[in-house]
């Protein structure tokens, strides 16, 4: 979280997120490491006005066209929906939230607007992005930040993107809630009495050099998630023990990354991705994102999706003569490859009275 706050507006970023280890499993009560990075942001602000205004964005809210083609060419590539929809989602479910834990609102208006970097369908997590940053700006316009808890900013988020169907965890939004590092276990009882899971953050300095590979790449998660989500709850014998598998990962990443012992993080990071293709199938994934994949490893490196496709996260356990020769092989192959950008904790002192407090 990273703000810019004056008399006449408040502004906050959120940041994407990679995940590191255990997911899809923050969908199925599982467990996963997951970790803030600073390549890319989506930005909101919000300023007082006369009436409540969410702004269109010119460029991912677009409505106006030059041609029929033009249209067309625009929703095959960037889809049907921008963040207006989000922002306008979550003005409701906030709301709804202070009127039933008896937060009191003051009646000024606004008028929110949003920016965006993080590339499009990548599994980065940039539609939580806009909507985690839409949060903190009404935390601050409201100051309400000591009512409501870190805990449950990431559950506020989600329940935001449920509004319009969007099939989703909490581990995006735990990672751009507390920035950083951090481990979850979303097990099934105390998700029940809590209403969240159990987030532990971890110093970023355990993790070694990552770098991030994407391509343009549209794709929807959505129905990815709908089909596993499906078999999942009809009880269907390899998604439950694969899902059983990936969360495993993350609880002994966690132990290895403590250690350091970055040669079994390969490993498991191979694993994750592995796990994830039997369980999803190479039609349901497509075939750029398996390329990216078989592409970091054709040198050694070991990768995984970073969230649903789109992106992929590497590491190099051989060092930097392995890193030179993976971005040979991606600028070759027509990926886009960067050095991750790690961030620390985003909490502030009165966001941690709230986990101290709850």
């Amino acid at each position: 979280m990273e703000s810019d706050a004056s008399s006449d507006f408040i502004e906050h970023k959120a940041y994407a997120r990679i995940g590191l280890l255990g997911n899809p499993s923050d969908v199925y009560f599982g467990r996963t490491i997951s970790v803030s990075i600073g390549n890319f942001w989506a930005t909101v602000r919000l300023e007082p006005s006369d009436e409540l205004v969410i702004q269109p964005h010119p460029i991912h809210d677009f409505v106006r066209f030059d041609t029929f083609h033009h249209l067309v060419d625009r929703l095959e590539k960037e889809g049907f929906y921008g963040g207006v929809r989000l922002l306008m989602a979550f003005c409701k479910v906030f709301y709804k939230y202070c009127s039933n834990e008896k937060i009191d609102l003051h009646d000024g208006n606004f008028t929110l607007s949003y920016e965006t970097n993080i590339p499009r369908q990548t599994g980065l997590s940039g539609s939580s992005a806009i909507v985690c940053a839409a949060l903190n700006c009404f935390l601050d316009f409201y100051k309400v930040r000591h009512l409501v808890k870190v805990e449950d900013r990431p559950s506020l988020i989600l329940s935001a993107e449920n509004e319009l169907g969007i099939i989703a965890g909490l581990q995006d939004r735990v990672a751009q809630v507390y920035g950083g590092l951090v481990y979850m276990d979303f097990y099934k009882e105390h998700m029940d009495a809590k209403g969240h899971g159990v987030y532990v953050p971890l110093d970023i300095s355990l993790l070694p050099p990552l770098y991030l590979i994407h391509a343009e790449n549209p794709s929807d998660s959505g129905k990815v998630h709908n089909t596993v989500r499906k078999r999942w709850l009809e009880g269907n014998e390899l998604i439950r023990s694969s899902i059983e598998e990936v969360a495993k990962i993350a609880l002994e990443g966690r132990t290895i990354l403590l250690e350091r012992d970055y040669s079994k993080l390969a490993t498991l990071m191979n694993q994750n991705f592995d796990i994830r293709r039997k369980m999803f199938g190479d039609d349901a994934l497509g075939d750029l994102n398996i390329k990216m994949v078989e592409v970091a490893r054709s040198v050694g490196a070991a990768s995984k999706f970073t969230g649903s496709g789109g992106a992929v996260v590497a590491f190099c356990p051989e060092g930097p003569s392995q890193a030179k020769l993976l971005e040979e092989a991606c600028n070759e192959a027509g990926l886009t490859i960067q050095p991750v950008e790690i961030l620390p904790s985003f909490l502030g002192e009165e966001d941690l009275k709230t986990l101290t407090s709850s």
